[in-house]
């Protein structure tokens, strides 16, 4: 899958372990870097779907964004390249049909 950051410190995460590692934590910063593993090797998001980070669609003011676990409360979030985002006729997203994504940040939105 093409991924692209939309934020230096975003692609900071995913370039530079010490800080990573400094800034989210041994956990989250390992499992930041098994979700980017997983993400650059998938041609689609839903290959993803099934790996562990339990990849969904947020809602509300984040509609149009999608999210993964790291370590609790903390998400990696991001957005689809594709605009507008492939849905279905119940609005859904067809995941299949994502082949990129922008990773946006790493937060605690609840």
């Amino acid at each position: 899958m093409d991924i692209t950051f939309n934020k230096n410190k975003i692609k900071k995460y995913a370039n530079n372990d010490t800080f990573r590692k400094k800034n989210l934590g041994a956990i989250s910063a390992k499992r930041f870097t098994q979700r980017l593993e997983d993400l650059e090797a998938a041609e689609n998001l839903e290959e993803c779907k099934n790996l562990p980070g339990k990849y969904h669609e947020l809602v509300g003011n984040r509609k149009g964004q999608c999210a993964c676990n790291l370590e609790h409360p903390y998400r990696l979030i991001f957005t689809p390249h594709e605009n507008p985002i492939p849905e279905n006729k119940d609005g859904q997203y067809l995941w299949i049909k994502i082949e990129g994504i922008e990773l946006l940040e790493v937060e605690d939105y609840h």
